[in-house]
């Protein structure tokens, strides 16, 4: 049975983390997988320190704010350190619900995939996000099939699972600010082969998103610019060599 690690990052997630830790832990007993829970708290100002010690997970305590890509870059290396098979990314607010993790161990096994993303738009079940938010999310898939012939429907999608060859990637580099879409890039820039598994997602169950309103402009923009800045230099490095 693969060993898993599931990075859990967390800022500011006092309304939502237990939930998302203890359901995790339900799930990987109710179907015998071996899945240590790692949560990492990204310097939170809250409750959600003192309530991660607390809980069945490994607990990583950031002293300063790295955002999400440092966040999950942490886990990651921790993950790889540590001897892991694989490790899963699930959002610290409760939008992932575990019990569509086995989805995506499944479609890894069945598929061999580096790196297999769960995806709420191949079905349209569950929680779809904003109509804003969807417009993005479908500018970036074509955006992304034009520079590396790979269709990701959910690219924003941070409820994923990658093997070792994908983590030694990773812990030399991770995007730092709103990764999910130029990780993608990254991957598949080295050869690393994907693809995407229908689940359902929910609502944020607590805490404020970050990308609301005029933040989804510049969310769109600054991610558009880490993807082009990203693949124009891979392809300068494999020029170099």
């Amino acid at each position: 049975m693969p060993r898993i690690a599931a990075i859990v990052p967390a800022y500011n997630e006092e309304e939502s983390i237990a939930s998302v830790v203890n359901e995790l832990h339900s799930v990987s007993v109710q179907n015998n997988l071996d899945i240590v829970i790692v949560v990492v708290n990204d310097c939170s100002n809250d409750s959600t320190w003192n309530l991660v010690l607390s809980l069945p997970c490994v607990a990583i305590n950031l002293p300063v704010n790295l955002g999400i890509g440092g966040a999950v870059q942490t886990g990651f290396k921790h993950a790889l350190q540590n001897g892991f098979d694989f490790a899963i990314q699930i959002d610290g607010d409760g939008q992932h619900p575990a019990e569509e993790l086995p989805k995506l161990i499944l479609a890894q096994q069945r598929n061999g995939w580096n790196i297999t993303i769960g995806s709420r738009f191949i079905d349209k079940t569950g929680f779809q996000s904003s109509t804003l938010r969807r417009t993005g999310i479908n500018y970036f898939k074509h955006l992304i099939r034009l520079l590396v012939n790979v269709t990701i429907t959910d690219s924003t999608s941070g409820f994923r699972m990658i093997d070792r060859k994908a983590l030694q990637l990773v812990c030399d580099y991770y995007p730092d600010e709103y990764p999910e879409p130029e990780a993608i890039i990254l991957y598949r820039k080295n050869n690393l082969s994907m693809g995407e598994v229908a689940v359902n997602m929910r609502q944020r169950q607590g805490g404020i998103s970050s990308i609301g309103g005029r933040a989804s402009i510049y969310y769109m923009f600054k991610v558009t610019l880490s993807i082009l800045f990203t693949f124009i230099k891979t392809n300068s490095k494999k020029q170099a060599r």
